[in-house]
């Protein structure tokens, strides 16, 4: 087991990515922390990882809010890995971007990870070991349609992950993200519904989307040892769609 007693924080862990996420990383050993805003989802997840023969608590936050990441951090306490998943993705055109609505993307993409990064890091720092993941997405790197400022927000947190490798390193914390491409989670399929398989077809190499599951795999490699010498990466997990 790659995470074996370990304490991991997954931020949005109850559906999606973070959901997988935090399923392996119990599976190998670690004791999770699932966040979400969604208490009964939460729940359903602890009673899943619990049911597998995994340890796990469910703590509410909303990540919008000053408050909100404050009260994670206190619920969370002390962590070995901390995931920067939770984030949200409105498209929109420039012209119809809403300065409230870009200003929930900053305050949910990158305000959120960098305070509770700057609560629970200190702690890694001070014992000299850590792993911290964010989760970033193609659209950081490559035009998306309709997705400055959602490309906008990432783009400030794989800056952050940089720095962060740089500033925490010294002392052992390793700092990293992964860029997810098409996924198929179930905000996607709701959004876009199957045309996102047919354009997976034709705009990567793959030739297909990626399953949650497969994503999950990425952060736990970053997050375990088996990463021990990679700090201030940004990994490409999108089947080849910044190539194509």
């Amino acid at each position: 087991m790659e995470l074996r007693n370990q304490v991991a924080l997954v931020t949005g862990a109850t559906a999606g990515i973070g959901h997988e996420t935090a399923k392996l990383f119990a599976r190998e050993g670690a004791s999770v922390i699932v966040h979400g805003r969604d208490a009964a989802r939460g729940a359903d997840v602890v009673a899943e990882i619990e049911a597998d023969g995994g340890t796990a608590r469910f703590v509410r936050a909303d990540l919008s809010t000053a408050e909100g990441v404050r009260e994670l951090a206190s619920a969370a306490g002390e962590v070995d890995v901390l995931v920067n998943n939770a984030g949200i993705y409105p498209f929109a055109s420039t012209a119809d971007q809403t300065r409230e609505g870009f200003e929930e993307l900053l305050a949910v993409n990158v305000l959120a990870p960098f305070h509770l990064t700057a609560a629970l890091a200190p702690a890694m720092v001070a014992k000299g070991a850590g792993a911290i993941v964010n989760v970033s997405t193609v659209a950081a790197v490559t035009p998306v349609y309709n997705a400055a400022a959602y490309g906008a927000t990432k783009a400030a947190l794989e800056s952050l992950t940089r720095n962060w490798a740089v500033e925490f390193g010294m002392s052992g914390v390793r700092v990293n993200s992964v860029a997810p491409g098409g996924v198929t989670t179930g905000t996607v399929m709701n959004l876009f519904g199957n045309a996102v398989h047919d354009n997976a077809a034709t705009t990567t190499a793959l030739r297909r989307m990626s399953e949650p599951r497969e994503i999950a795999e990425v952060i736990l490699f970053l997050a375990s040892p088996r990463s021990s010498y990679v700090t201030g990466a940004l990994l490409l997990a999108d089947g080849g769609y910044t190539i194509v």
